[in-house]
């Protein structure tokens, strides 16, 4: 199974310190390696960023910041896990390395359902 986490969290208007980008890096490493993480990103400031909106027909297209939001989206991550349990738990550890925030968790289809049974806890 496949989920795509969203992490949520108040904006930062300054970069990680080093000690928070090895932490995270360790631990991106070695999910990584063993399998269950399968692509992560962190997003820019939402200043750099755009909301396009259709609605009636019409798009609007709203320029960042996002400053009525009390949470931006700070990053995602793609896991593939035997469970949705197995994906909750690891998204518990990767809020306990980054010590604020929240993740929107939500499986992805399947195109290929044979694959589906590689999955790695």
């Amino acid at each position: 199974m496949r989920f795509v986490s969203i992490y949520k969290t108040a904006e930062r208007t300054v970069p990680p310190s080093p000690e928070e980008m090895a932490r995270m890096g360790k631990l991106v490493e070695e999910a990584m390696k063993a399998g269950h993480l399968l692509a992560v990103e962190g997003c820019m400031p939402s200043a750099l960023g755009a909301r396009v909106r259709l609605s009636n027909g019409k798009f609007t297209v709203t320029d960042g910041p996002f400053t009525e939001s009390k949470e931006v989206i700070g990053g995602m991550a793609i896991l593939q896990v035997n469970s949705k349990e197995v994906a909750i738990q690891h998204l518990k550890d990767f809020l306990r390395n980054a010590q604020d925030g929240e993740c929107e968790l939500r499986q992805l289809y399947d195109a290929n359902p044979q694959a589906a049974g590689s999955a790695k806890p």
